[in-house]
């Protein structure tokens, strides 16, 4: 104990108190701040809306040679083919032209002026739901897979509420699994079947043995109501 003793000596006392000192924090508990006004800064609020005027512009400049954009903005009835590769050659192009302009910037700036707080799955996905902020497809900024989401319960609720049979439970578990892969990766193609997660649940044959001949136009379908 002596020995141990020994380091603790004047010096080293007076650093221990010193290094105290600096970081203690005095909390009053008795003379509490209030607050005065909450609100947006004005100047932040006018940066952000010129960032997204600027994102908005380049898209529209963009619109006629990105297959993507041109779907988006003039051709919207074709949102279903609309693939995870065309919207990486918006990510590209955008990186390449006005690296400033990236989507986690661009989603700052539309949550602000929107006043959202959630955050997205992916950069792509979060460029998916800026392209429609920007067209006018949604009205304040939207997760994309809140999108996809949305309109999958529609989607079940119209179909189980007409004269047609409903999805047994392994059926729905599926459709889960594609309306999760939608909400990632942008589009779901019949080859994806083999892929992760549904290669563990027995790929393309399970799916076909569930759904039979409406596998196929039943995925066309979902590619279109999904990104309604």
């Amino acid at each position: 104990m002596g020995e141990a003793a020994r380091a603790l000596n004047g010096e080293l006392v007076e650093l221990i108190d010193s290094i105290r000192r600096d970081k203690e924090q005095t909390i009053d508990h008795d003379n509490l701040d209030s607050v005065l006004r909450a609100g947006w800064d004005k100047d932040a609020s006018s940066q952000a809306q010129a960032f997204v005027d600027e994102f908005t512009d380049y898209l529209k400049s963009q619109r006629d040679h990105i297959a993507a954009l041109t779907i988006f903005f003039d051709q919207p009835f074709r949102r279903r083919e609309i693939t995870y590769d065309m919207i990486r050659q918006v990510l590209d192009k955008l990186k390449t032209d006005k690296p400033k302009l990236a989507p986690v910037r661009v989603w700052q700036a539309y949550a602000q002026l929107d006043n959202y707080k959630g955050q997205p799955i992916s950069e792509l996905t979060a460029l998916v739901a800026l392209i429609r902020r920007a067209c006018g497809l949604d009205e304040t900024l939207t997760n994309y897979d809140a999108v996809v989401r949305r309109n999958f319960q529609n989607w079940i609720m119209k179909h189980h509420s007409g004269g047609t049979d409903k999805f047994n439970e392994e059926q729905m578990d599926w459709l889960r699994m594609v309306r999760d892969h939608v909400a990632n990766s942008i589009h779901i193609e019949r080859d994806d079947l083999d892929m992760t997660p549904f290669d563990s649940q027995g790929g393309l044959g399970r799916m076909y043995q569930l759904f039979g001949a409406k596998m196929e136009p039943l995925l066309d379908e979902l590619n279109e109501v999904l990104v309604a």
